[in-house]
């Protein structure tokens, strides 16, 4: 199946995808088309799953998910360094392919497939590391004669909800992980990348993954609302938007939930940055994949004592960057997700000039590719400001004070990760403590993920961390045993005073 969807790729015919259930590719609903955003055109066609069709994965996924956690760590952890090694062979087609259907330039592309393989690798080594414990049990009365261990047992069945923004590195973290923790996984792919999510797929099941590991469904809403509420389904893993997070929450229930959701980043450049160094840094990142990231830069707050040094620096960064055919090989920015991505963009630039805000550069579009767009000096109640932009646009404003541009960067209903630049290590821990983030970058802009760190925000930008290390803590359950009459640890609560 991975040969079938990259050659198809390749050679610009249109990737017929197909959902895997049961053990085989197959399915028989109403055809999912997903038009290329730089082509224009349909690039991909996916069957929706029918109501059979997710009754059938539902019903396997139980007796899956005992065959799978019988499986030994290091046989899960041999499946998925074979997968690291494979995604990097598969570069190139897989980075053309992540162009075709996401309009990705790729550039970036390549860059996902090498956080795919970097993944998959942590995801082995933490495997080989799943562990439990022996607890203090007989340092309290009521646990004198007794031995307490733990271990970190699978949860059964998991469900991955990944987003078209980074489906491939992002269903890795969520589908490696899971099978790592030695779980079963139900894969709702985006239905603007069907065919990208459907080759992750079909390189780890050529690599060894069980068929029993997985299953992929393709659809809409309703697809992902019905597994959400499916008594099935033990923990669920959701990338995406505030407000479907909110639905999947609704759907899901009493269940256990990891959800990375939607973000307003900001960045503060202090007075004593390197101004050049930062303008250079923010623009870069402001605009990689075309901004739809939810730790791209949004907010740029700038002292204003270095705010039009940093303007012209930023502006001077940003008129380098070369808009155009992801395919080709110097493009920085292709297009955004669809039209309607790109039209917000000239929407809330040219709402914010009419709020008394300076569009420096960009405001429009060609299709999905929306130009970059610098908004300078926006009011607070701009909704460039206010608002997950999730595009190519990147707001630069003055302040005068820190602790008081601190209390504006919390302003925002959302706190995934933040960036500041500054030489005050002082400055650095007081943000580190105060802002409502869950990661701040120092020295870099709030744009900066690594793929073994915890990542994952408060507020509306959701709960829970991924990272394999930590999604393994939500994809497990601690299991406790209790051995009673039989202890490691001493059992007398006296010694005999007989013997001096």
């Amino acid at each position: 199946m991975l040969q079938d969807l990259l050659k198809a790729a390749d050679h610009d015919a249109v990737v017929d995808v197909l959902p895997f259930v049961a053990g085989s590719w197959g399915g028989a609903g109403p055809p999912l088309e997903r038009t290329g955003p730089h082509r224009r055109r349909v690039v991909s066609r996916a069957p929706t799953a029918t109501p059979a069709e997710i009754g059938t994965a539902l019903t396997r996924s139980r007796p899956y998910a005992a065959q799978v956690a019988a499986l030994a760590p290091a046989a899960r952890a041999d499946i998925l360094e074979r997968g690291s090694r494979n995604a990097a062979a598969h570069r190139e087609p897989l980075a053309r392919l992540l162009a075709v259907e996401l309009g990705k330039p790729l550039k970036d592309g390549r860059t996902e497939i090498d956080r795919v393989a970097a993944t998959l690798a942590v995801c082995a080594a933490e495997a080989r590391r799943v562990d439990g414990e022996n607890l203090p049990v007989a340092g309290w009365d009521s646990g004198v004669g007794s031995t307490a261990l733990t271990y970190r047992a699978p949860a059964g069945v998991a469900l991955a909800i990944t987003p078209f923004n980074a489906p491939a590195n992002l269903l890795a973290h969520k589908l490696g992980a899971s099978f790592a923790a030695g779980n079963t996984t139900l894969v709702k792919a985006p239905p603007q990348a069907p065919a990208v999510s459907a080759a992750v797929v079909a390189l780890l099941l050529d690599s060894g993954l069980p068929h029993q590991a997985v299953q992929l469904l393709h659809g809409g809403g309703d697809t992902g609302a019905a597994l959400c509420a499916a008594d099935e389904v033990s923990v669920i893993s959701f990338t995406g938007s505030a407000a479907t997070g909110a639905a999947v929450a609704r759907a899901a229930g009493a269940k256990r939930l990891a959800l990375e959701l939607g973000g307003n980043a900001a960045t503060v450049v202090c007075e004593d940055a390197d101004i050049g160094a930062a303008a250079a840094v923010c623009a870069r990142t402001g605009y990689s994949n075309s901004g739809q990231s939810c730790v791209s830069v949004q907010r740029v707050y700038v002292h204003r004592s270095r705010y039009d040094a940093f303007l012209d620096a930023f502006t001077a960064a940003v008129d380098t960057l070369v808009v155009g055919d992801p395919l080709e090989e110097g493009t920085d920015i292709g297009a955004m997700v669809d039209e309607e991505a790109a039209e917000r963009v000239v929407r809330w630039a040219k709402e914010a000039a009419g709020l008394g805000a300076t569009v420096v550069r960009g405001g429009t579009r060609d299709g999905a590719t929306a130009a970059p767009t610098i908004v300078a000096d926006p009011p607070p109640h701009a909704s460039v400001v206010v608002h997950e932009v999730f595009g190519a646009l990147v707001a630069v404003l003055p302040y005068d004070d820190f602790d008081t541009v601190l209390d504006t960067c919390n302003t925002s209903r959302y706190g995934l990760q933040a960036g500041l630049f500054t030489q005050d290590i002082s400055r650095v821990v007081t943000a580190w403590r105060r802002l409502q983030v869950g990661g701040l970058i120092v020295n870099g802009s709030s744009n900066l993920r690594l793929d073994h760190v915890p990542f994952g925000g408060v507020k509306d930008s959701g709960f829970g961390r991924e990272a394999p290390r930590w999604l393994i803590d939500d994809y497990t359950v601690v299991k406790t045993l209790v051995l009673r009459g039989l202890s490691v640890w001493g059992t007398r609560r006296e010694l005999s005073k007989e013997n001096p």
